[in-house]
């Protein structure tokens, strides 16, 4: 894949809407990891309006192309994902919260029909306990999943897949109802 072709990739990526409890937004890509990049972050919010919108999870996705690839890619393209969700502090207690999440990434992959290879990442359980002048604040616990994968395509469109699923993942996090398909949700109208 060329510059002109990846332009292509970038093109359908901003084209992309997903759920309206995501906020996608194009961030500057890393430099030096391949030729080519793009990166999004996405914050998932309740849907609410005003004072009641409350941020449920947020991440990060980056699509990288090497031309030849690189040995540990397994092929020419590596997504790179990072998604950070609070979490019930008594949910974060379960002692195999992080092997949920990991099935949640690769559930939202193959629920979205996305070929891969090299599929590597760690989940982690963060608790905070708060101190001092916020002692009255209570503990906060969060999760997060890093992860990346080579994603096996035929075209430039095949990589959109891959941006669903991470939404997907997203509101899988946030513990957000998934839409069934054939089923559109209602615009969320901003004020």
């Amino acid at each position: 894949m060329n510059a002109q072709e990846f332009a292509r990739v970038g093109e359908l990526f901003r084209a992309f809407t997903p759920r309206n409890e995501i906020l996608l937004e194009e961030v500057p890509a890393p430099q030096k990891l391949a030729a080519f990049a793009l990166a999004f972050s996405a914050d998932v919010s309740n849907g609410l309006e005003g004072d009641d919108e409350d941020e449920l999870a947020s991440g990060r996705f980056v699509i990288l192309h090497e031309p030849g690839g690189q040995d540990t890619w397994e092929g020419e393209f590596r997504c790179v994902t990072f998604v950070r969700a609070d979490v019930d502090p008594t949910m974060q207690e379960d002692p195999l919260l992080p092997d949920h999440g990991w099935k949640w990434l690769l559930a939202s992959l193959e629920s979205a029909g996305c070929k891969y290879n090299a599929a590597s990442g760690t989940v982690t359980r963060v608790v905070s306990a708060s101190f001092g002048k916020l002692s009255g604040k209570d503990g906060e616990a969060e999760m997060e999943i890093r992860a990346s994968w080579s994603p096996v395509i035929k075209s430039a469109e095949d990589l959109v897949t891959h941006l669903q699923a991470w939404c997907n993942l997203l509101t899988e996090v946030a513990l957000i109802t998934p839409i069934p398909e054939g089923v559109s949700a209602l615009p969320r109208i901003r004020k």
